[in-house]
């Protein structure tokens, strides 16, 4: 269907080449921005409560014009190699990263429709809404850029966040068993001297609890220049990810859109 494809192109936020397509994407990362600025305003109580029709007024459009988004995304969607088959493939989208945040970013508005809730939920389900703050990854680069790193790079950012967690709890151990006699009332156990542990590796250091034993001392200080280094490891992976991201990028721009050769220059 040339309307679908149509719709689908308008959508598709990968590739734009023209207005109507730019103006689209604009309007719905403009309405994404109010939306997370009108959730954030809700909180001043006061202004909530003398702006409050027009707070929910704005509340009610955007959820129309996002479910229809989305309703036009779930119809279009077959259109994409991935999700080529008329059913299934309209499965696999819903359960897709990016189709699951846009029915989180209007499900706070439905669910207390089908499902009755206490207002201290209800409360917790409005704030649901700041999800459509991740809808802008489909229509700014630098977040798709964002992403593919984090997606490449995952191992990489498992093995040290892995590396640090150990770190953090051979640590909190190691100072719980040296400190415990001196503070009993502070690293009262290893879970609490984790506390300590995570000041400590991520060089914040609150100054609540401290080491006072010269054992201690000397303990918490190999722990914290080990923490400068291990915590620095996933900034380099990103570091090393969003080098190599920039470059693909620069070899597409410079390949022919035909044969996929470089250009020379």
């Amino acid at each position: 269907m040339r309307t679908r494809k149509k719709v689908f192109e308008l959508l598709d936020a990968t590739v734009i080449e023209s207005k109507l397509e730019r103006n689209i994407n604009l309007f719905l990362m403009g309405l994404i921005f109010f939306n997370v600025l009108s959730v954030i305003l809700e909180t001043e109580h006061a202004l909530y409560l003398r702006y409050r029709p027009i707070f929910h007024w704005f509340e009610v459009v955007s959820v129309l014009i996002f479910s229809v988004e989305y309703l036009l995304r779930l119809w279009s969607c077959t259109e994409n190699v991935k999700y080529r088959h008329p059913l299934w493939g309209r499965v696999r989208y819903v359960l897709s990263p990016m189709a699951a945040v846009d029915l989180l970013a209007i499900a706070p508005f439905y669910l207390p429709m089908l499902i009755p809730v206490d207002l201290r939920f209800l409360r917790a389900l409005r704030l649901f809404r700041l999800f459509r703050l991740l809808k802008l990854g489909r229509y700014m680069r630098s977040l798709r850029r964002i992403r593919n790193v984090f997606v490449e790079k995952k191992e990489e950012l498992f093995i040290a966040i892995f590396s640090v967690l150990i770190l953090l709890v051979l640590s909190s151990s190691l100072m719980y068993f040296v400190e415990n006699e001196a503070q009993p009332d502070k690293f009262s156990s290893i879970p609490a001297a984790m506390w300590w542990g995570i000041a400590t590796l991520t060089t914040i250091g609150y100054g609540d609890m401290y080491p006072l034993t010269s054992l201690g001392k000397v303990l918490g200080g190999i722990i914290a220049i080990l923490g400068i280094g291990f915590f620095a490891l996933p900034a380099g992976i990103l570091a090393s990810g969003f080098t190599g991201e920039i470059q693909k990028q620069e070899k597409k721009e410079r390949a022919c859109p035909h044969c996929g050769k470089a250009i020379e220059r």
